[in-house]
């Protein structure tokens, strides 16, 4: 990969990691439901008018919008506003490779490697250090991004099924979705009153907080990410998402002032160790695939 695309995957790691900041500060005025409902509203329109149809049925836009937009980040959101702070956060959601393994395991029948069970083994391990000493984030909503991060693997499941050839205009279709169910959301968790005061207070923070999640988070982390999967292959561009939780802690450091106990430090160093086994054991298995298909594939119609 070239010096120029590795400083553009390295920025991507810092979006998203601060991504997480983003949010934290948005759910301080907004309800974790409505906040999704108005991010997902902003990423559609006008997007879906200016980008074309992505080569899907709608079953895939469907079934993306309820598991990504809805369920990936109204856990995520959700969770959050419980009480898990920024920078754990940013290290449990990765915990959707461990999920994305095992749903491929269990319907697309990739049947995960001895390297790939190691770092699940070692992922989970460092969440149970995490979860023995939370320091105030409540086990519910280290449940609730559990949930999230289920929901992003499935979701991965589903695009890999799919093959999307336009990633980022399913990703627009995608959140047409969102909207309306997790409005319905937020009026039955949340409260017409509520959703309808916080909207009336909307300020600078909820402006900055919203701006950075659409603009930044979504169109510019996903646009540049899925650019450099179009030079790239994915074996070389993966594993630069196991560095998020890294850029999301030092976010959380330096802007909210959050502190790991030592032991939740630990707990994060092994879960992203064992992050880092699983995904670089599926970069080396798509490559070796790979290779064995190479011979196969340069035989066609004009050999």
């Amino acid at each position: 990969m070239r010096r120029g695309d590795v400083a553009v995957a390295l920025l991507v790691v810092l979006v998203w990691g601060v991504n997480f900041v983003a949010i934290d500060l948005g759910l301080t005025r907004l309800p974790p439901f409505l906040f999704v409902a108005v991010r997902f509203l902003l990423v559609a329109f006008p997007a879906v008018l200016l980008v074309p149809r992505p080569q899907v049925g709608w079953r895939t836009i469907v079934a993306l919008g309820f598991l990504m937009c809805v369920g990936q980040f109204g856990f995520l959101f959700v969770g959050m506003s419980e009480g898990m702070s920024a920078g754990l956060s940013s290290v449990v959601m990765q915990t959707q490779a461990l999920f994305t393994v095992i749903f491929a395991a269990a319907f697309l029948r990739e049947r995960p490697g001895r390297a790939q069970l190691v770092g699940l083994a070692v992922a989970a391990g460092g969440l149970v250090l995490i979860s023995a000493d939370r320091h105030g984030s409540p086990l519910k909503a280290l449940l609730l991004l559990l949930a999230g991060s289920a929901c992003w693997g499935a979701a991965n499941v589903v695009t890999r099924a799919a093959r999307p050839p336009r990633p980022f205009s399913l990703l627009v279709y995608s959140a047409m979705v969102a909207p309306l169910p997790l409005l319905g959301l937020s009026l039955v968790f949340d409260g017409a009153d509520r959703d309808l005061a916080a909207l009336r207070s909307v300020d600078a923070t909820v402006v900055w907080s919203m701006g950075y999640v659409v603009v930044l988070g979504t169109f510019g982390g996903f646009g540049a990410w899925y650019a450099l999967l179009r030079r790239y292959e994915s074996t070389e561009v993966a594993p630069f998402a196991v560095l998020v939780p890294v850029s999301g802690l030092t976010a959380a450091w330096i802007i909210l002032g959050e502190y790991p106990t030592p032991m939740q430090a630990a707990g994060c160093v092994v879960a992203v160790l064992g992050i880092a086994l699983v995904v670089g054991a599926g970069s080396r298995a798509r490559t070796r695939a790979d290779a064995l298909a190479a011979p196969a594939l340069a035989v066609g119609p004009g050999s």
